[in-house]
């Protein structure tokens, strides 16, 4: 019997605690805490945000209560239901469940900041990847600002298969001449960097930047003798944010941000000018 894309998703999350992923490990919370700093970068109080694949609402919850006003879609119904339970009594943040490759429920040009946090981990099939790329920046402002997220493949590789399984993993992600694979049954694909800012070739954006967001922490910290106090760890952290969008780094980070800006025209003395 053959899955959609959708139950394997959904199989997967029922069974997962996605609430605690970016706060039980270290490599979760420096995830969280540089990805935050970028959000910082180009959001702010009055910024009207879309955060898609918004899972249990760690993120949602947090820019609402800064004051943001939060539009989240999540399409399990599991984190949804957690997601309403984080934000109850907070009326700047509506939660919907829907599929980053549909946003007809939203108007053209309607957020200033649009996150695309888990959605790019589970699409395989290149028409519903550059759906999904395309429905995020359609809903965009001109000029506004796109994050997505995005999963090494070689980080999935040095994470998850130096445990006797290399050539199992091998063969999960690349072909027999080395060329990465995505399909459903991997659950999360993962990209080569350059692959992944190949597909915005050609899309009406910008970009701004590629940074990685965790690091070589996960492996590290499955070793025995890995330890890490509160003080070395925001030690590290402002470290890691200042080298994030080092290039030689890229390719070791777990979860990587493309950024980049729609692009946005005006008119200047009877010529068209690019913002």
């Amino acid at each position: 019997m053959e899955f959609t894309r959708e139950e394997i998703i959904r199989s997967f999350y029922g069974q997962y605690d996605e609430d605690g992923r970016t706060t039980r490990s270290r490599h979760g919370q420096l995830e969280y805490c540089t990805t935050m700093a970028y959000i910082h970068r180009y959001a702010g109080r009055q910024s009207r945000i879309l955060e898609l694949g918004a899972g249990t609402g760690r993120y949602a919850v947090a820019l609402a209560k800064e004051g943001m006003d939060v539009t989240a879609v999540e399409l399990v119904e599991r984190n949804l239901a957690v997601l309403r339970e984080n934000s109850g009594g907070i009326e700047n943040l509506r939660a919907f469940r829907g599929d980053a490759t549909d946003l007809s429920r939203f108007s053209d040009n309607a957020f200033d900041v649009t996150l695309v946090f888990g959605p790019m981990y589970h699409l395989y099939e290149k028409d519903e990847v550059h759906r999904a790329i395309d429905e995020a920046i359609r809903v965009t402002k001109p000029g506004g600002v796109l994050l997505f997220a995005f999963i090494s493949v070689f980080a999935i590789m040095y994470a998850n298969y130096f445990y006797g399984n290399w050539a199992q993993g091998q063969a999960e992600n690349f072909t027999s001449d080395y060329r990465v694979k995505h399909f459903k049954e991997q659950l999360f694909t993962g990209y080569d960097v350059a692959e992944f800012e190949g597909l915005f070739h050609g899309k009406p954006v910008e970009w701004i930047t590629t940074a990685g967001v965790d690091g070589l922490l996960e492996p590290i910290e499955q070793r025995p003798d890995f330890s890490m106090t509160d003080e070395e760890f925001r030690a590290f952290a402002a470290w890691y944010l200042h080298f994030s969008e080092t290039r030689e780094l890229l390719g070791s980070t777990n979860h990587l941000l493309y950024i980049c800006r729609k692009q946005a025209y005006e008119k200047d003395q009877g010529a068209v000018k690019r913002c």
